[in-house]
């Protein structure tokens, strides 16, 4: 897998817009880096304080301000706000397709960027509690992935999780995560066995 290669998987689809309608519009954005011959991708856990999703593993990303050109203008000021990614460090490679969060209504936007190695992030306090760097092998390797079906606002919801160390990560991120895999992966390599 390269740089190349996920950007040529990532344009050579069509991306499923969600009908925003009931639902507030949102945008991530999915730092990927190399190191030691393998991607990674960026996390946060968000602090308790937050309005939505607190404690949870996300993607740094956020509502629309009123300066905000578009969504992937969002994404970027919000991976600025939240781990200190300048914008022209986030080369970006392609979108995923829209996410609806069920519970909180909004309908996320992701974008996936690569980002120089090393990093220097910063964490905001307000918002992040720590900032992760977990490796694609190991989110591809089928013994760190379980799904369950789960009642969500009054109707059954397949929702998956990836467990890495003693976290985990679940909800919409983990929808991202999932769709984000089987776009840049043949669907046979995804349920890796290592």
């Amino acid at each position: 897998m390269t740089k190349d290669s996920i950007r040529k998987a990532l344009s050579r689809r069509q991306k499923k817009v969600g009908d925003p309608t009931g639902f507030t519009p949102a945008a991530v954005l999915l730092p990927l880096f190399e190191k030691g011959g393998d991607y990674h991708l960026v996390f946060t856990k968000r602090t308790e304080t937050v309005n939505y999703h607190k404690g949870q593993f996300s993607f740094p990303g956020g509502r629309p301000h009123p300066d905000d050109k578009s969504l992937l203008d969002t994404a970027l000021r919000e991976s600025w706000e939240e781990i200190g990614l300048p914008p022209k460090d986030a080369e970006v490679l392609g979108e995923l397709d829209d996410f609806a969060t069920y519970t909180t209504g909004f309908i996320i936007s992701p974008f996936v960027a690569m980002i120089p190695f090393p990093h220097k992030f910063t964490a905001n306090p307000a918002e992040v509690d720590e900032i992760i760097e977990v490796p694609l092998p190991f989110l591809q390797a089928k013994r760190n992935f379980s799904e369950e079906t789960l009642e969500v606002g009054g109707r059954p919801i397949l929702q998956y999780f990836y467990h890495y160390r003693d976290h985990v990560i679940y909800g919409a991120t983990a929808r991202i995560v999932k769709h984000f895999l089987e776009v840049i992966e043949p669907a046979d390599s995804i349920a890796r066995t290592s």
